[in-house]
């Protein structure tokens, strides 16, 4: 395809969005799990479980994430705040590829610590935004995140964009809280934090579109690549520049663009 200019870009682009940005994207994604839900809690842990182990076959996210839903009694505030010491026993037998029950009894506890010390989700990313971007929020919330004990090898499962990491399940998680698409797939429950601090959730998928059409020239997948491409998608659409997540993801997945 020949590099298009800045309008036709657009266009096209918006054009995506519009045809993949509406409920029947839900069908077949993982933001379905958070959409079975209408506790604003209740929604935004399991919408963080659920984009925690969002990577691997779509298929079997969806069903490993309702397993969890399962285990949590589909009450997952509730069993974070008031489960016993019994009841994450349980658990041991959850796994996800390298997500393993230990690894998902910590979160448990680490959302419990999040919730009674640290005002809840939310509260931890909107206390650090920096800069026109979440990427540093992200990298302290980690930290606030594994303020508990936890075993080292449970720290991998979030990531760090100061680490040079794009972060794409955390992204992808941040867009479904915050932007508010009006078309009901993402959520918009987070109005402490605007759409426009946003970055794309960089994968296989959207990198590979993204470099076909010339707004990525970085190879990699990384934290510079994110930045490049947050640069290009802002001069598209600066107060809502994730809303092209559904065009370059649907163009990659549902077109083999």
């Amino acid at each position: 395809m020949k590099k298009l200019n800045q309008k036709d870009l657009k266009e096209f682009l918006d054009a995506k969005v519009v045809a993949y940005n509406n409920v029947k994207f839900i069908d077949s994604d993982p933001i379905q799990i958070p959409h079975t839900f209408s506790k604003k809690e209740d929604i935004e842990i399991s919408g963080f479980l659920t984009a925690t182990i969002a990577w691997g076959n779509r298929k079997s996210i969806i069903n490993n994430a309702k397993r969890m839903m399962q285990m949590l009694d589909h009450a997952p505030y509730d069993f974070i705040l008031n489960h016993q010491e019994s009841d994450l026993e349980a658990l041991e037998t959850f796994v996800h590829r390298t997500f393993n029950g230990l690894d998902f009894i910590t979160f448990i506890k680490a959302l419990q610590h999040i919730y009674v010390e640290h005002e809840g989700l939310e509260a931890v990313f909107a206390n650090h935004v920096e800069n026109d971007s979440l990427q540093k929020a992200i990298h302290n919330f980690k930290h606030t995140f594994f303020e508990i004990e936890h075993l080292q090898r449970t720290q991998k499962h979030v990531s760090d964009p100061l680490k040079n990491s794009a972060a794409k399940r955390i992204n992808m998680y941040l867009r479904w809280m915050v932007r508010n698409d009006n078309a009901g797939v993402d959520f918009g429950i987070w109005q402490s934090l605007s759409p426009s601090l946003l970055s794309c959730p960089l994968d296989v998928h959207s990198g590979n579109v993204a470099r076909k059409l010339g707004i990525l020239t970085r190879k990699q997948n990384d934290g510079k690549a994110l930045l490049e491409l947050d640069t290009a998608l802002r001069k598209l659409d600066a107060k809502d520049p994730v809303k092209y997540d559904f065009a370059l993801f649907g163009l990659g997945v549902f077109e083999g663009f």
